[in-house]
């Protein structure tokens, strides 16, 4: 299934993109403690697991091949643009990068690394004052970090879906919401009533429509 033209074995080309968004989700990030170190990991390896197939070894459609060209015999599996399985899939028959899910996974993708950025100078600030993180995003979510990784991830799953990336996927979003639930009982610990004040008013991943009045200066220290 692949061919001198098929854009695979591109080992270096697939070095450098995980470098580049490991480095670029660092950036953003910037992974403090034990927790954060888990969370950065698991994303990685997602990262890496991608990148292998768009690049180097196509898994998935050897995996797939027989049943793809069989189903879809239109399409030439051969090529690098055939790794766009939902597009293909749907009859997408333009430019697979100008495809819906090809767009949308970029707005995904966007929209995680900005609420990343949005949430680290907050929560370094909390944690270098030894207080809680309770203003910007964290006014509105109590785990906007996680929130993040799962929007990039479910953006890079409908950009490129395979067999690996498919299979981890839901693996990393239970991990993601057992690394909160940790984080909370150490915040617990540490907080008590005010963390407990915390949970009761703001939801730990997704906003309510209406947001209350944000807390005061004094409140926040």
């Amino acid at each position: 299934m692949q061919a001198p033209d098929s854009g695979y074995g591109l080992w270096l080309l697939a070095a450098i993109n995980t470098a580049f968004f490991i480095f670029f989700a660092w950036s953003f990030y910037k992974p403090l403690t034990r927790w954060d170190w888990r969370g950065f990991g698991m994303f990685s390896a997602f990262v890496v697991a991608l990148f292998a197939e768009m690049y180097g070894f196509p898994l998935t459609l050897y995996v797939l091949g027989g049943w793809l060209s069989a189903n879809y015999p239109q399409v030439n599996w051969l090529s690098h643009d055939a790794g766009h399985l939902l597009e293909m899939w749907f009859g997408w028959r333009a430019n697979p990068h100008f495809g819906p899910f090809h767009m949308a996974s970029f707005v995904l993708i966007g929209g995680g690394f900005w609420l990343l950025s949005a949430a680290w100078p907050v929560l370094y600030r909390a944690q270098r004052e030894g207080r809680m993180a309770r203003d910007g995003v964290y006014a509105r979510m109590r785990h906007p970090q996680y929130v993040a990784f799962v929007l990039v991830l479910t953006g890079f799953l409908l950009q490129w879906p395979t067999l690996l990336t498919l299979a981890s996927y839901p693996v990393l979003v239970w991990a993601y919401a057992r690394l909160a639930r940790r984080e909370e009982k150490d915040c617990l610990g540490r907080f008590g009533d005010e963390y407990v004040r915390y949970m009761q008013q703001v939801p730990a991943f997704i906003p309510r429509r209406r947001r209350g009045p944000a807390p005061s200066q004094g409140e926040v220290r």
